[in-house]
């Protein structure tokens, strides 16, 4: 197997965010529940970010968010997303590419526009999101560059783009040629609604052994597992996988490879502003760790000094040196 191009391949929801503040009192006539995330249609989406205060755009979506963290640590990062040929589209390459991030999938006129969730932060720094999927539900398995899915060590999809059922065949597709080219495949659980649209479709991933690393933290493991219990989950769920990594927030990380079993705190903080990309950060370091043969713990301390920078600050990209934070674990 000949050295890999890239350190990890990303597949996800090509979405331009828009982050705005919003008080608890705007959420409340809006109807939003605090901490969700709800997928709107267009004509919500253009009301609701009318209604929003001034926001600010960078190109988001879970798994490009982990792309960027990847590059911002000194990785090789790749993105495969669909987004539309209008302006938003041309925002969402521009600004990826600009991280470091390889983003080579052709804009397709797919009759929708470019993919935007409104992400509207209160000051206890809990995030609402209210997503429009647009064009980043149409990605097609045409669209794959396959040659760049065996050039990379690790392929990480998320499982927000598992819901609508062109991307889940590309999806399938790329799992496929990543493991035909004896790359290893992690999958992120993304959010406990994607567990319950689609916890036998995911079972079934695991149970035919697709997936080597599984994400997820605490409430999305205990909806796979079926069980409201920590440990009883990731016993259940362990097994399944050469690698399971749970998030815990405040509450720091596990990972479990076979017999082996590592548990890290969180990193210490100043202040909470904003916990987007907390998960999607976390990732990014664990991966890079992991495509570069590191350990758990190793692997574990990374995603931690990730995911602690961007709670610190609005949106979900690093704004400090993420390989000057990581020190000694980036070689």
């Amino acid at each position: 197997m000949p050295d890999p191009r890239l350190d990890v391949l990303c597949i996800g929801n090509a979405i331009v965010d828009v982050i705005a503040d919003a008080g608890d009192d705007f959420l409340e006539r809006e109807g939003l529940v605090k901490g969700s995330m709800r997928l709107v249609d267009a004509e919500e989406a253009e009301r609701l970010y009318d209604h929003m205060g001034a926001g600010r755009q960078v190109s988001g979506g879970s798994a490009g968010n982990t792309a960027a963290g990847v590059a911002a640590l000194g990785g090789r990062a790749g993105f495969i997303g669909q987004v539309a040929p209008d302006p938003l589209g041309k925002f969402y390459r521009d600004d990826l590419t600009a991280t470091g991030v390889e983003f080579i999938t052709a804009a397709a006129d797919v009759g929708a526009p470019t993919a935007r969730s409104m992400i509207l932060v209160t000051p206890d720094g809990h995030r609402t999101m209210n997503t429009f999927l647009g064009a980043a539900q149409h990605l097609p398995a045409s669209a794959l560059d396959e040659t760049q899915i065996r050039d990379s060590a690790i392929l990480y999809l998320e499982g927000y783009l598992w819901d609508p059922e062109t991307p889940r065949y590309a999806m399938v597709r790329a799992i496929e040629v990543a493991r035909e080219a004896g790359r290893k495949v992690a999958f992120t659980l993304s959010d406990t609604f994607c567990v319950d649209r689609h916890r036998a479709g995911f079972m079934q991933l695991l149970d035919t052994g697709r997936i080597d690393i599984l994400f997820a933290n605490q409430a999305e493991i205990e909806a796979l597992a079926g069980v409201a219990h920590l440990e009883t989950a990731v016993a259940e769920i362990a097994p399944k996988v050469e690698t399971l990594v749970v998030t815990r927030s405040e509450d720091g990380a596990l990972a479990i490879r076979g017999g082996e079993r590592a548990d890290v705190a969180a990193e210490p903080i100043r202040e909470l502003v904003d916990t987007t990309g907390a998960g999607d950060l976390f990732a990014a370091g664990f991966l890079l760790g992991a495509a570069r043969g590191e350990s758990l713990d190793h692997s574990l301390r990374l995603g931690a000094i990730c995911a602690a920078e961007v709670i610190q600050h609005y949106g979900a990209r690093p704004e400090a040196d993420l390989r000057a934070l990581a020190g000694d674990l980036i070689g």
